[in-house]
């Protein structure tokens, strides 16, 4: 038992847990002005791959990171315009992001470097000890900030007004929708730095559909946490912990079926969801228009 709960179980959790943080804060930011956010999956998956790919062009990692980033506020910038601009359907538009994040980056693949289903090898971001890179302590750092800037400063009170009363803000003088392109370029932006989290942090190259469904556990630890910062840190470290536990059972040689442990997360985020999700009270303005113009 002593070689299950180990430390290796801990770096593995907060490993596991950082980019589910940069998506659910990302999400958080964009939920919380107004704007449902489904496409965080897409998102990570558009910063993964072009941060592996920025990282393999230029030949600095941290040059990646930032292509990678910049790439995924672009397509969060195509949400945006959709939802916000053109009123469309929020989540028809969360859809149509999610599946581009699939395809785009497939295509790209064959186009730049003539394979499928693998971009070639880069450096990766630099270790900080334990099998943790230097973003790690930055996902885990970004919950108070995105607190205090939410619940503690003028444009973030602005941002909560857009997303509980936007046709109220709206009278009194607030710009709900520069607020709400804002924020939904912001949660591009964190949530591409998860997927480059996993491309040049985690691993070293960019595989086909790698996150996995974490842009949709970040999406259910946003519920989860109640669009609050410190309930959705809790909520990635719980589902984070499901993932490592899931890891270390298969490195122990845990007897249990190997089917079964694979699902664990995906279980825990099911049973959460299903569980809690009835006590979460979303913005009241979530997914509706400022003005009816």
């Amino acid at each position: 038992m002593s070689d299950f709960f180990s430390f290796a179980l801990l770096t593995a959790t907060l490993r596991l847990t950082a980019p589910l943080l940069f998506a659910a804060m990302g999400g958080l930011l964009s939920e919380r002005s107004g704007v449902v956010n489904i496409a965080l999956e897409g998102l990570m998956l558009v910063g993964a791959f072009s941060a592996a790919a920025g990282a393999h062009y230029t030949g600095n990692t941290y040059l990646g990171l930032l292509i990678g980033a910049v790439a995924a506020g672009l397509a969060a910038l195509i949400h945006a315009f959709w939802c916000i601009t053109l009123r469309g359907d929020q989540i028809v538009a969360g859809t149509a992001i999610n599946l581009l994040g699939v395809g785009v980056p497939a295509f790209l693949l064959q186009r730049l470097f003539d394979v499928a289903g693998r971009s070639p090898a880069v450096d990766k971001l630099p270790s900080i000890g334990g099998g943790l890179n230097v973003l790690v302590p930055v996902a885990f750092l970004l919950v108070p900030l995105v607190y205090y800037f939410v619940f503690r400063t003028k444009p973030g009170l602005r941002i909560l007004a857009a997303g509980e009363h936007p046709r109220a803000a709206e009278s009194v003088g607030v710009a709900v929708d520069r607020y709400r392109y804002g924020c939904v370029i912001a949660s591009g932006v964190l949530a591409g730095i998860g997927g480059a989290y996993l491309s040049v942090g985690d691993l070293s190259f960019f595989t086909t559909n790698m996150t996995g469904g974490r842009g949709f556990i970040a999406l259910a630890a946003l519920v989860f946490g109640n669009w609050t910062p410190l309930g959705t840190l809790g909520a990635t470290l719980l589902f984070g912990a499901a993932q490592a536990v899931q890891i270390q059972a298969q490195a122990v040689g845990v007897p249990i079926s190997k089917e079964l442990i694979t699902a664990l997360p995906y279980v825990v985020t099911l049973v959460a969801i299903t569980g809690l999700v009835r006590n979460s009270t979303p913005p009241a303005g979530l997914g509706r228009h400022a003005t009816t113009g």
